[in-house]
């Protein structure tokens, strides 16, 4: 019992000197025209959340309270949220979540790769004095209890810890591939690799990197210096630093999706960097049992919140009700005489009468106009929709005007201007 005690006594002072860096600057070219305006942790997410805000609430609930998140493309939206949304922590207590702009401290270019990125900021792991380092992507949907994985490189007394979960063979060659021996050190790590081996036992599945590192802080900026010098390297964890770590340390996994840490192993975990794949993350939660479940009490995703008026549903001035079926509807929102269906609706959304609306997301401040027909669409913030519009029933039409994925999503950029002048005043743009 005494054992118990002290390993958690021994885990909550790990918690208390580990620094948490968060990489949020990913430009998120695959998820144009969404990133035009803003970096892809900063687009919004689930109708009230943005992407980042899904890392950020780990760290919360894991107990993790120093926090640098590292900064570079298209920042602002970001450090607005960052300001609105998680000003949230006392610095008197030595507590902070601080964004970081790429300042090139350390030469003349832009971060090189993710290893670059954390070793253009060695001055502030150093100045943090804290013992561990925890380094995470602000691209990812999932839930996590980090203060497990922690735990993990402690009781296994290694010197970085991946995170890793299983995914089929046939996705592999989009992740970093990790093999384990029965003591959880890392034996093999190929970063997206052509051909792979399953793993022991599972023809079907290999265990994935899912970008979640923990090291001491002393080696981190050990290795990080010396992959700096060398010419060769793309300066990347997953291209050149795991691939040689594994070779002169103990590099373990931590398996994700086990039942150790607080929050229910749910066991989901998205990479939305395509639109397609962001599409489907967000139909996801209309699922009658989510995949992700948002609805843990005691793990609530944190988010900004505008002060906005409650959703409704009221009679169009044709006499029709406004219909709402398995959809999500954010606070501010009114459907006027309109039929939405299996959509997500952000905040302030105005579907007006007659319209229709199925199988798409709809950003801040969008209005639909009278009689619309709006099908598997993503409408960025503040697109104004005239009258008797027809989009995402002829695909071939759609694109020559819209963005049309292999999937057949259609996405409206923010800033697009119909030809027919709407009815109602456009907003300022904003991320």
């Amino acid at each position: 019992m005494n054992d118990i005690v002290a390993f958690r006594s021994e885990g909550t002072n790990m918690i208390n000197n580990t620094l948490a860096v968060l990489l949020a600057g990913g430009a998120g070219t695959r998820l144009q025209p969404l990133t035009k305006l803003r970096a892809k942790p900063s687009v919004p997410f689930g109708g009230k959340y943005r992407i980042i805000d899904f890392t950020l609430t780990n760290c919360l609930h894991s107990g993790l309270r120093r926090i640098l998140v590292l900064t570079q493309y298209k920042s602002h939206s970001m450090q607005k949220h960052l300001r609105d949304g998680w000003s949230i922590f006392n610095p008197e207590l030595g507590e902070y979540i601080t964004p970081v702009p790429a300042q090139m401290q350390l030469g003349n270019q832009w971060y090189q790769g993710t290893a670059d990125a954390i070793f253009q900021n060695s001055n502030l792991l150093k100045r943090s004095e804290a013992e561990y380092v925890i380094i995470l992507s602000g691209d990812h949907i999932y839930r996590m209890d980090y203060a497990s994985m922690l735990e993990t490189h402690m009781s296994l007394n290694a010197d970085a810890t991946v995170a890793c979960m299983q995914i089929p063979v046939k996705d592999a060659h989009h992740f970093g591939v990790m093999t384990m021996d029965a003591s959880q050190s890392i034996i093999r790590f190929q970063e997206k690799p052509d051909k792979v081996v399953p793993s022991t036992g599972d023809p079907e599945h290999v265990y994935a990197s899912m970008g979640i590192y923990v090291f001491s802080r002393k080696l981190l900026l050990d290795i990080l210096e010396q992959d700096s010098h060398d010419e060769n390297s793309s300066h990347d964890f997953g291209k050149d630093i795991l691939p040689k770590l594994i070779h002169t340390h103990r590099v373990c996994a931590h398996y994700f999706g086990e039942t150790k840490g607080r929050v229910s192993p749910d066991n989901y975990w998205r990479d939305v960097g395509t639109i397609d794949s962001f599409y489907q993350a967000n139909m996801d939660l209309l699922e009658s049992i989510p995949p992700l479940d948002l609805y843990q009490d005691d793990w609530p995703i944190r988010s900004y919140q505008s002060q906005t008026p409650p959703a409704r549903s009221v009679p169009g001035e044709s006499g029709n009700e406004g219909i709402f079926i398995n959809s999500i509807l954010s606070g501010g929102s009114i459907i006027s005489g309109a039929n939405v269906s299996h959509s997500i609706l952000s905040q302030n959304v105005f579907i007006d009468d007659e319209a229709f609306v199925e199988g798409s997301v709809l950003f801040d401040n969008v209005k639909i106009g009278k009689r619309s027909r709006i099908k598997n669409c993503i409408i960025d913030k503040h697109v104004i929709v005239p009258e008797n519009e027809v989009i995402g029933f002829d695909l071939k039409a759609d694109s020559k005007r819209f963005t049309v994925t292999e999937n057949g999503i259609v996405v409206i950029p923010q800033g697009y201007e119909f030809l027919e002048e709407a009815q109602y005043k456009e907003k300022p743009a904003s991320a």
